[in-house]
């Protein structure tokens, strides 16, 4: 069976598309349009009822939220450079790591562009949408001093953290925030925008292949 990945460009799906492509996976992305309301249609939340994304329909069903995602497509290609190492300490902190990433990081961004989740008042919405870019300042801080040994995040070892910080260091310039604030964060960017998985998983989301 040929897996298939929900995704809408840009968001957190890309860090499961760039796996997938990394990993060498039989796969094909389908676009979720979410100006139109894609991610509600009765279609999609019979996916995915969470009407998120990424969601990855694999031959035994349907997998959400991207850390474990990114586990799956480690786990099921040992031979590629995803692969979990063998050390349970290590694999223990990476999966800290986009923990952090899923649990902490995405959601202080979420908060200045999707304030209406958490609150119906416009002040309280507004508020959130300038305290949120110190809150994301602040997890970028953590990162580049604790998390990120570099080149890639665990050091020499390309791991699922790799695609997952990608993703949300992407995310700065559009919040107005200068990614070279974070020296080790905008050398990982860089690196990574050379990947050759990378690269063709942004081609493949840009508006021209849609």
């Amino acid at each position: 069976m040929t897996w298939t990945l929900y995704f809408v460009p840009g968001a957190c799906s890309l860090a499961s598309h760039i796996a997938l492509e990394q990993a060498g996976a039989d796969y094909r992305a389908k676009r979720v349009d979410f100006r139109v309301g894609g991610q509600r249609s009765p279609e999609y939340l019979a996916i995915n009822p969470k009407g998120r994304v990424p969601a990855l329909v694999t031959e035994r069903g349907v997998i959400t939220e991207t850390p474990a995602i990114l586990t799956f497509v480690a786990q099921s290609f040992p031979a590629s450079s995803l692969a979990l190492p063998a050390d349970s300490f290590d694999v223990a902190q990476i999966q800290a790591i986009v923990s952090y990433f899923c649990s902490t990081a995405h959601p202080a961004r979420s908060h200045r562009v999707r304030g209406a989740r958490w609150a119906d008042d416009p002040a309280a919405i507004a508020e959130m949408a300038r305290k949120a870019p110190q809150v994301v300042g602040d997890c970028f801080d953590l990162i580049e001093a604790k998390m990120l040994v570099g080149p890639w995040v665990m050091g020499d070892a390309y791991s699922i953290c790799d695609p997952y910080l990608f993703t949300l260091s992407g995310w700065l310039a559009g919040d107005g925030m200068e990614i070279a604030r974070w020296p080790k964060v905008a050398a990982h960017h860089a690196r990574m925008l050379e990947d050759p998985a990378a690269r063709r998983v942004l081609d493949a989301e840009s508006p021209a292949a849609a």
